[in-house]
């Protein structure tokens, strides 16, 4: 699927229509020391057989993407709500 690199857009902090630049979500490096990582980590040792179920197949074909408008004049970004897509693709308009 091709989307505009810059899409023209009403921005709630300006109160104007301008233009936003669309970049994609990409999630941040796991922390080890996290809550719920060293739970997961707890959980997971020891003996006692496998703890979370190994999938023999990924359940889902596709990922969800997440665009994220950035607004050109008070550079405000705004999340959209994820798209299933198997291709995503910035283009210039």
């Amino acid at each position: 699927m091709n989307i505009p690199k810059v899409i023209r857009k009403y921005c709630s902090k300006c109160k104007t229509h301008e233009d936003h630049k669309i970049s994609i979500y990409k999630a941040g490096k796991r922390r080890g020391s996290a809550r719920g990582e060293r739970r997961h980590a707890e959980r997971k040792k020891g003996y006692g057989g496998q703890k979370f179920p190994k999938l023999a197949k990924p359940a889902k074909v596709t990922k969800k993407v997440t665009p994220i408008l950035t607004c050109t004049a008070c550079k405000k970004k705004f999340n959209k709500p994820g798209i299933r897509i198997k291709k995503f693709e910035l283009v210039a308009a």
